[in-house]
C-alpha cells in the first residue's frame, strides 16, 4: 500500500514530521510491526538493531611501567527498549558506522585505564577479570549512547619484544619441558617395554607354535610310519603264524616218523638181536658142554653127542613158538624171556638125557631113550606168555 512502511526484524522504523513519541523523543519508534507514514508530511527512517562488531588495538602500560600491545574484540548492537534505540537514532541514524568507531574509542579507553591498575601476571594469567572490568567500566557509558555490550574478547597481549612475558613463562616452561621430558621419557620406556613385551610375546608364540607344529609333525610322522608298516607287520605276523604253524606240523610229523622208524625198523633190528644173541648164547653154551665132556674120560662121546643135538632141540623147540598163540607184551625183553626160556627148556631136555643115560634108575632109561631117538624126536611147542 502506498505510504505503509514495515521494517525488518532486525530494524527499528523511526517516523518523524509528527506528534512526539511517548517519551518525548523527537520521532516515533516502530519495531516489530509496520506503520502508514503520510507521504511529505511525515519521513520514515531505518535504524539497524543487528549486531555490531569493534577492534580495540591500544598500547597500554602496566602497573610494573611495562608496555603491553593489546588486541581486543567487542560485539556490540543497539539495545531492544525504545529508549536505547531513541539514543541510538539521536547519535547514530545519520551515519550508523560511528557506532563501531565510537565503541572502540571506548573500550580504548577503559583497557588503558584497568590495565595501568594489574600487573603483567594478573594480566597475563586473568583475561577474564580484565575483560570483566572493562565491560563493568564502559556500561554506563555505552548505555548513555543506546548501546549494549555483548561480549569481550581479549585477543592477544604482546610485550613488543621486551621479553617479559617470555621470562615470565621460562620457568613455568622449564618445568612444562622437564615434565614434557619426563612424560617422554616414560612413554618412551612404556613404548620400549611395550614393544619387549611384544617381542617376548611373539618369541613365546613362535616356541608355542613350533612346539605344536613338532608334536603334530611327530604324531603324523608316527602315525604313516605305524600306516606304512601296518601291512608289513600283519605280513610278517601271518607268515610267522604260518613258520609256526609249519614247525608245528614237522615236529608231529618228526614224532610220527619217530615211533614208525622204532615200529618198522628199532623193535625188528632189536628182535633180531636178541636172535642172534639167543643162538651166540647156545652155540657158547654148547661149546662149554663140550669142554666139559672132553674133560671126562668116561662120557666125552655122549656128552659130545648131546652137545650137538643142543642146538637142534632149541631149534625144534622154537619151531614150535610158530604155530603158538604167544603174545608179547614187554618188547625186546619179552622175546629175551622166550628165547632164554627155549635154551633152558632145551637144557632141561638135555640134563636129563644125561642123567637118564648114565643112571640106569632114571625114568629116561626105563624107557630106552637113545640118543638117536632122542635127536630124532620133535620138540612139542610150548604156549608161553611172556608177560
Amino acid at each position: 500500500m502506498f505510504g505503509y512502511r514495515v521494517p525488518a526484524p532486525d530494524e527499528a522504523l523511526l517516523i518523524s514530521g509528527g506528534r512526539a513519541g511517548r517519551s518525548g523523543a523527537p520521532f516515533r519508534v516502530v519495531t516489530g510491526h509496520g506503520a502508514y507514514v503520510m507521504p511529505t508530511f511525515r519521513k520514515a527512517r531505518y535504524l539497524t538493531l543487528s549486531m555490531q562488531e569493534a577492534e580495540v588495538a591500544e598500547t597500554c602500560v602496566t602497573k610494573q611501567g611495562i608496555s603491553l600491545n593489546i588486541r581486543a574484540v567487542i560485539a556490540f548492537k543497539v539495545g531492544n527498549d525504545e529508549e536505547s534505540i531513541v539514543n541510538a537514532g539521536q547519535r547514530f541514524l545519520s551515519d550508523q558506522d560511528q557506532m563501531s568507531i565510537l565503541t572502540g574509542r571506548i573500550f580504548a579507553g577503559h583497557l588503558r585505564s584497568i590495565i595501568g591498575s594489574m600487573t603483567v601476571e594478573e594480566i597475563v594469567t586473568e583475561r577474564q577479570k580484565l575483560a570483566t572490568e572493562v565491560l563493568d567500566g564502559s556500561k554506563t557509558e555505552m548505555a548513555t549512547i543506546g548501546l549494549t555490550v555483548d561480549a569481550l574478547q581479549i585477543q592477544s597481549i604482546d610485550d613488543m619484544g621486551a621479553g617479559y612475558i617470555a621470562a615470565m613463562a621460562s620457568p613455568h616452561n622449564a618445568a612444562i619441558q622437564r615434565q614434557a621430558k619426563i612424560a617422554q621419557a616414560q612413554a618412551d620406556q612404556a613404548a620400549v617395554q611395550a614393544q619387549q613385551e611384544s617381542q617376548r610375546q611373539q618369541a613365546e608364540y613362535a616356541r608355542q607354535t613350533a612346539v605344536v607344529q613338532a608334536e603334530y609333525k611327530a604324531q603324523v610322522d608316527k602315525a604313516q610310519a605305524e600306516a606304512g608298516q601296518a601291512g608289513p607287520l600283519a605280513q610278517a605276523r601271518a607268515q610267522q603264524a604260518v613258520i609256526t604253524a609249519q614247525a608245528e606240523l614237522a615236529q608231529t610229523q618228526a614224532q610220527l616218523r619217530q615211533q614208525q622208524l622204532v615200529s618198522e625198523v628199532v623193535k625188528p633190528a632189536q628182535a633180531e638181536a636178541e636172535r642172534v644173541r639167543i643162538l651166540a648164547v647156545a652155540d657158547a653154551e654148547r661149546t662149554r658142554i663140550q669142554a666139559e665132556a672132553a674133560s671126562s674120560n668116561n662120557r666125552v662121546a655122549l656128552d659130545q653127542m648131546l652137545i650137538s643135538q643142543l642146538p637142534q632141540i632149541v631149534k625144534e623147540a622154537a619151531a614150535g613158538l610158530a604155530g603158538a598163540n604167544v603174545s608179547v607184551l614187554n618188547g625186546a625183553d619179552g622175546l629175551s624171556e622166550i628165547a632164554a626160556g627155549l635154551v633152558s627148556q632145551g637144557m632141561a631136555i638135555l640134563e636129563s638125557v644125561r642123567k637118564g643115560i648114565s643112571d640106569p634108575d632114571h625114568p629116561a632109561s626105563g624107557n630106552g631113550i637113545s640118543p638117536r631117538r632122542l635127536s630124532q624126536a620133535p620138540a612139542e611147542p610150548a604156549d608161553t606168555h611172556s608177560g
